[in-house]
């Protein structure tokens, strides 16, 4: 074979593997939260919810990593999350491993930690599930999502244990009740001038 050919076939060759290889994903992972699970299905029977991870619009395996913060009896708690494959491609299922008892939160990160994706789970006391959030910002005229500090962490877990705490009674209400004491006092203060 002459060189020129050789050379050729060469070039050839790595053009054809190159377009065959997968091009890095540019652009940030996102995640979104499923519940409640479907209890007809054994992969996700019994599982508190479900956890998708997306590349854009597309369903793609992520690296998935999580804790529960919890604030049990006033004392902060943190429990390692654990994920489970399920029958549906790209969906892994969280079962509950961390106290009953308690507000908590779930701090679930697709992607890793630099450019990953972070959905907050909040649980109240009775461990139902208040709310669901996936931080995010506009940069550059796009929807991404934002970094999750621990401050934002703390302020839902105490925002969830609030929720649930004994109620205080309202600034208003406690004026109200005082009115209705002074009220009688003035009428008998009224009636003894006359």
């Amino acid at each position: 074979m002459p060189s020129h050919t050789r050379i050729f076939a060469i070039a050839l060759a790595a053009a054809a593997l190159a377009g065959t290889a997968t091009p890095a994903h540019a652009g940030p992972p996102w995640v979104s939260i499923e519940l409640p699970a479907n209890p007809m299905d054994p992969t996700t029977k019994g599982a508190y919810l479900l956890v998708h991870t997306f590349h854009h619009q597309i369903v793609l395996q992520q690296a998935l990593e999580g804790r529960a913060e919890g604030l049990v009896n006033g004392k902060r708690q943190t429990v390692t999350l654990a994920f489970d494959g399920t029958s549906r491609e790209f969906v892994r299922a969280l079962r509950r491993n961390w106290p009953t008892d308690g507000a908590w939160v779930l701090v679930i990160t697709a992607g890793g930690h630099d450019g990953g994706v972070t959905a907050l789970v909040g649980i109240g006391t009775d461990g139902q599930v208040r709310s669901v959030n996936v931080p995010t910002e506009v940069r550059n005229g796009f929807t991404v999502p934002k970094q999750v500090s621990d401050a934002d962490v703390d302020a839902l877990l105490s925002r969830m244990a609030a929720a649930d705490g004994p109620a205080q009674p309202s600034r208003n209400l406690a004026l109200a009740l005082g009115g209705l004491l002074i009220l009688p006092a003035g009428l008998l203060a009224l009636r003894r001038r006359d």
